[in-house]
Formats: C-alpha cells, structure tokens, sequence
C-alpha cells in the first residue's frame, strides 16, 4: 500500500508546488488547487499517514499566502478574505467528497462476508450476504425470559462470553487465592459452551412458552444469565481477578455449601436504547451487565490466562462502568424450548437458525463503524509486540533491519524488504549536510556575510520548508505510537529524503560550478555514487523478486550487516 500511497502523496504536493508558484488570481491556480486536493485526500483514503502529508501541503500554502499575498497591498482585504474563503470551499468540499464516495463504493460493492469481517460489529456482519447473516436470519429480535444466546464483545477484540466445567485454581502462581469457581472466559472461537440463557431471578421455568408475545427484558431489569451446557448461573464475588488482581473475578457458581453464597443478579443497561428503545434486541442492543452486589460492569480485560484457562481471554467486572471494553451484544439468539436439561444441551449442540431475511444496516452506519474500527480500534487487537521483523524508528534511518515476506520451498529464494544501502546513507548524511550548512549560512548571514545570492538562498530555503518539513512531518510522529513498527512505515519518509539528497547534490553543483578542481572532483564522485548505487541494486535484486535460486553461501554474503535477518533453509 505504500507505493499506491506515496504515488498519491507525490502528485498531491506536485500540484501544491504548482499552485504556489502562480499568483492567487490566475485560473490555472483553482485548477492546480483541486487536483492536489484530489490526490492527498485519494492519499489519505489508501492510509491515513496521507493526513500527514495534508498537514505539509497546509504549512506550504498558509506560509506562502503569509509571505506573499497577505503583505501585498495591491490586493483589498475584500479580495484576499474572497481568495482564501473560495480555496477553503473548494479544497474541503472536494476532499469530504471524494473521501465519502470511496468508501461508500467500497462498502456497496463488498456486500459479501470474509474471513476478516469478524472485527466488525455484530450489526455490521449480519448485514453482509453470507456469513453471520445465514446465522442470524430469522432469529427472534427481542430478548426474553428464556432467551438462549451468544454475548458478544462489541469493541476491540471478537470474542464471546464462555464457561466450562473447569474450575479456578486454588491457589494462582503468586500464591493469591481464588474461588475455586467455574471459570468463565471471552473465548475467540464459536463454541457450543458460548450459549446463555437469560433467566428472571423470580421465575423458575426456563422455556418460552408464548414466542409471539414473550417477557422481553428492558433496560434496568435484573436478570440471572445461566450457562447453557452447564446449567450454573454467572456469579462475581470479592475475589481477585487471577490476572487482573485490580479487578474481581467472575465465574460461574458452584454451591460447595460453605459461607460463600451466590452473587449472580446482574442490571442490564442498554446504552444504545435512544436509537432501538428500551427492550433488549438482538445484534442492535449494545449492553452493559452490572454486578448488582458490586455495581461493577462486567467486562473484558484484554488478558489472557495461563494454560489451566486454556490461554483463553480474562473476564472481570470493574468499577468504570461505561468503557468500550464493558459493552456486549447478543450476536446469535433463539427461545427455549424445553425445561429438561438434557434436551436444552441437545438443542444447544445441533439447532440450527432457518435464514428468512437480512438484517439491515444503512451505509451511513457502517461508515461510521468503519471509521471508528480505522481509528479507535485498541492496539491491543491488532499489533503482535513480539514480531521478529518489528523495528524502531532509530533504526530506520541506517536500515538496521528489513522484513522478510516470502521464502521459496525449494531453494532459499526469498523476497525481502531491504533498501538500496548506498541511497540510504547517502540520503542521510545528506540530511544531516543540509540541516549544517543552513545553519552555517544563517551564522554568516548574522554576521553580514552573504554565501548566496537573494534567489538561491530563496530556493534553499524552499528544500527546506518542503522536504526537510516533509520528512520530519512522516518520521517524528512514529516515536509517539504505541504499536508494532517496520520498516515499510518509514517508506512515505524516506521519499522526501532521497528528494532532498538530490536537491542537496544539485545545491552542491550549482556552489561548484564556476571552480573547475572542486568541480571535477565533485562530478567524479558523483559518477563513482551513481556506479554503486548501480552496483548495489544489481546485487540484491534478487530479495525483490524471489524468482532467483539461492544457496544459503549467496544469502550469507549478502548479510552486510549482521543485524540483516535473512531466511534460510535447515540443511
């Protein structure tokens, strides 16, 4: 996706470029205008680094407008207030647009259900041909006294509420105590040990025997939720968490018949019910369950527990009571139909939902949903902080370690992300060139002492506003992200780098050219640098492709660092 996001983000700040170089009333200003608001938002819809570079194209025309426009007094107030307010217009208009249309087309051309959807909302999945939806077509729409079903997770992880036979150990490996209860989990999987059974504390019966007009269950109601194979009701107590000792367990209660009786009534809080009112539904309702005892809401704490919970995920309750990780949905819902056990486990293991219709979810609220999943979704969910290939941002810039994508079955034939190590370094130290010789110019400017002439300085001046402020814009902000880094998301940065080095080498050029030694030996150099990237690219072009044959020798030669963690096959 970088290449598709750097092409964007380069045509973006092309037509920028453009748009600053003609004065503010020609036409051909609005047209440059609209197309690098075509590109950096085509940009930000391919990933979201592209705000990055939105951010750098606003300093470029704020700082220009600043510099050139506001000061000219040959332009009224009226008419620059009547420029910059049309550009805003236009600009914003054509970049919420394009951005809505993308993925409105994105979501009504991929109706159907994949592998990946299961992060979405249970409303969400169910309205995608296939999938959850052949499940929970038809399926009753009210909760009820008696209603079997699945808790979902709502936000962040997809898992669902579980219980087995299973107990809490005595004693944890801190030494701290527990229960001794039945464990309950957020297990990933579909599970016949995943199904519920909603129960009013009062009533004795479980089957539903009215399914056209059945007790449905409304916000504020007290309810007991019992584990459909093991018929034991979910229960909390003032018990440590085994993984989050902050937090109390939950689990489901056993009568050992000691001083410890069952705390198993839970409130529930529908805090979705100004949109689908105050009875419980199916897929739409988003509810929070309160341990009446504690008033803790039960919750997902994003651990998971050691082998004797089968490295299922903690379930706890906890004190904030509105938090995402605290939300749950009913995904998968049918009604009882028997009081006897055995039947209702029977029921439980091979019933299967007859699909009838589709649930329905318009566009605008799977956008939404989408864009919170983009943007707030936990990192917790999506990042595995022990990658062998994850890399910090002060490695990249001397290319420390790449990132291995695919090794051939036969050979040791791989592709793997490694950059041009000539350009690299090059493109650095010509960083760290520039940033000294603009303060060494600076210095001599302070001191009356004038290297360049008014228009060069100008255009150095202007390497620095777009690429030096581009590559710090697309670097420094990775040192403030809690989540697994490669190599690949210092790409977008190091484009404005190699830029640079090239602006750089052309600044160099132009400071030689009336001097005829230091411009033979700066042309030698530069033909002796262009020979080696040459050189460089030949030889490890073979990481790009994957179609060359290699023996583990070829591979071992071609580890110039030792850091390099190439693939190779076991002999």
């Amino acid at each position: 996706m970088e290449s598709i996001l750097i092409f964007f983000t380069l045509c973006g700040l092309l037509f920028v470029l453009k748009y600053k170089r003609l004065n503010m009333k020609s036409p051909w200003a609005l047209t440059y205008l609209v197309i690098a608001s075509i590109c950096l938002t085509m940009a930000t819809c391919v990933k979201y680094v592209g705000l990055l570079s939105w951010f750098l194209s606003l300093w470029i025309i704020c700082r220009d407008f600043w510099v050139n426009h506001l000061g000219d007094k040959r332009l009224s107030d009226f008419t620059i207030f009547l420029c910059v307010v049309l550009r805003c217009i236009i600009t914003f208009s054509i970049s919420i647009a394009i951005y809505f249309s993308v993925f409105f087309i994105h979501l009504i051309i991929l109706n159907k259900a994949g592998p990946h959807d299961s992060v979405m909302t249970s409303a969400f999945q169910a309205s995608l041909e296939g999938g959850l939806a052949s499940i929970t077509k038809g399926q009753p729409l009210h909760v009820s006294h008696g209603s079997q079903i699945t808790l979902r997770h709502t936000h962040g992880r997809t898992c669902w509420l579980h219980s087995h036979t299973h107990v809490y150990p005595i004693k944890y490996a801190d030494k701290r105590g527990s229960s001794h209860q039945q464990q309950v989990t957020c297990y990933t999987f579909k599970d016949v040990n995943n199904w519920w059974i909603v129960k009013r504390p009062e009533r004795n019966t479980l089957a539903v025997e009215n399914t056209k007009n059945p007790d449905g269950i409304k916000h504020g109601d007290i309810i007991q939720l019992v584990h459909g194979m093991t018929s034991r009701a979910l229960n909390s107590h003032d018990v440590a968490a085994p993984v989050s000792p902050q937090n109390q367990e939950v689990s489901c209660y056993i009568d050992y018949n000691v001083s410890m009786p069952a705390q198993n009534l839970w409130k529930v809080e529908i805090i979705n019910r100004d949109q689908f009112g105050d009875v419980w539904q199916a897929i739409n309702s988003q509810v929070i369950l309160i341990h009446l005892n504690s008033t803790q809401a039960l919750k997902f704490s994003g651990r998971q527990l050691p082998d004797w919970g089968f490295n299922q995920h903690e379930v706890v309750t906890d004190k904030i009571i509105f938090q995402d990780d605290t939300v749950w949905n009913v995904e998968e819902h049918r009604y009882t139909k028997s009081e006897n056990e055995k039947e209702r486990e029977r029921e439980l293991v091979a019933a299967e939902m007859i699909p009838s219709k589709g649930t329905k979810l318009g566009l605008w609220e799977r956008f939404w949903e989408l864009q919170y999943k983009i943007i707030f979704a936990s990192p917790n969910t999506q990042n595995v902080h022990s990658h062998m290939y994850s890399s910090e941002p002060l490695d990249w810039p001397l290319m420390v370690r790449g990132v291995a994508y695919w090794l051939s079955e036969h050979d040791n034939g791989q592709i793997h992300l490694l950059g041009n190590i000539v350009v690299w370094y090059s493109s650095t130290l010509c960083l760290l060139l520039y940033i000294s010789f603009f303060v060494f110019y600076l210095l001599r400017q302070r001191r009356q002492i004038y290297d360049l002439s008014l228009d060069e300085w100008e255009q150095f001046k202007t390497i620095g506003e777009v690429l030096v402020v581009g590559y710090g814009l697309h670097y420094i902000p990775y040192f403030f992200i809690d989540r697994t880094l490669f190599l690949h998301h210092y790409l977008p940065a190091l484009v404005f780098k190699i830029l640079l080095c090239a602006a750089f080498l052309q600044h160099l050029a132009n400071t030689v050219k009336t001097k005829l030694v230091p411009r033979f030996i700066f042309h030698l150099s530069l033909c002796i640098w262009i020979l080696s990237v040459m050189y460089v690219f030949k030889k490890f072009i073979v990481f790009s492709y994957g179609t060359t044959p290699l023996t583990s020798k070829e591979v071992f030669k071609l580890r110039w660092k030792d850091t390099w963690d190439f693939i190779i096959h076991k002999p």
